[in-house]
């Protein structure tokens, strides 16, 4: 998978799809890379009902991020702003992920 925990991604497609040209964009909080799925700051928001219980007896509504399809999300440029593609390339003996459009060197 090559979106890591800490990268700034943009939302392509589904619920938060781009309205206008403007993406929907956050940091990646969590990776799940056997399911594909990867959860985004400010992205996919669900509310969970919960009942009441002696911790909080009045219950209430929480919301939280879910889990989004990694394919739905493309990585945020750093130097154009746009979404690009990710490739990766050796550069000294290391792997390293390189950005499509701008050619920035994405690990360090």
């Amino acid at each position: 998978m090559k979106i890591k925990k800490g990268d700034t991604v943009a939302v392509i497609s589904g619920e938060d799809k781009p309205v206008k040209g403007k993406y929907k964009t956050g940091k990646v909080l969590r990776v799940y890379p056997k399911l594909e799925k990867v959860v985004v700051e400010g992205v996919n928001i669900v509310t969970k009902h919960r009942r009441p219980s002696q911790a909080k007896p009045e219950g209430g509504i929480d919301k939280k991020e879910a889990a989004i399809h990694v394919s739905k999300v493309a990585y945020l440029d750093p130097v154009t702003k746009k979404p690009t593609k990710i490739a990766y390339k050796e550069e000294n003996g290391k792997k390293v992920r390189v950005s499509k459009k701008s050619g920035t060197v994405l690990d360090k």
